[in-house]
């Protein structure tokens, strides 16, 4: 990107970004990652909980996302219990809830996006 007349970057974990954008996609690209995020804002959750709110995501593709937002320190997973199954939560970290206005606006984004170019339908 070009600031002040600069060719400028940022070196971030090792990994040099050209503008904010490709840091945050970074963070929360694709089509699961925000949307996991989107679920934990307000809620501490359960796998299954999750899960059953995202019936598209396949139960792998779940579990490398939450282990993905995990490691980027965007989410923590608690544990209870001390054998199989344990119960296992999930939330937002401080971190992960500084995305939540980045969540806000997305989503008021493509909430006026649904309603004045598509049609509100009942899913159940």
């Amino acid at each position: 990107m070009i600031k002040n007349g600069r060719k400028v970057g940022f070196l971030l974990n090792k990994k040099i970004y050209h503008c904010g954008v490709s840091i945050t996609s970074n963070y929360i690209g694709g089509k699961w990652k925000a949307v996991v995020m989107w679920y934990l804002k307000e809620n501490i959750l359960r796998y299954s909980e999750l899960k059953r709110r995202m019936p598209d995501i396949t139960e792998k593709m779940l579990s490398i996302q939450l282990r993905k937002l995990e490691v980027d320190g965007l989410i923590t997973r608690k544990e209870y219990g001390s054998k199989p199954p344990l119960t296992v939560e999930y939330s937002l970290t401080k971190f992960g809830a500084t995305l939540v206005p980045v969540l806000d606006a997305i989503a008021n984004w493509g909430w006026e996006l649904g309603t004045t170019e598509g049609d509100l339908i009942d899913l159940e």
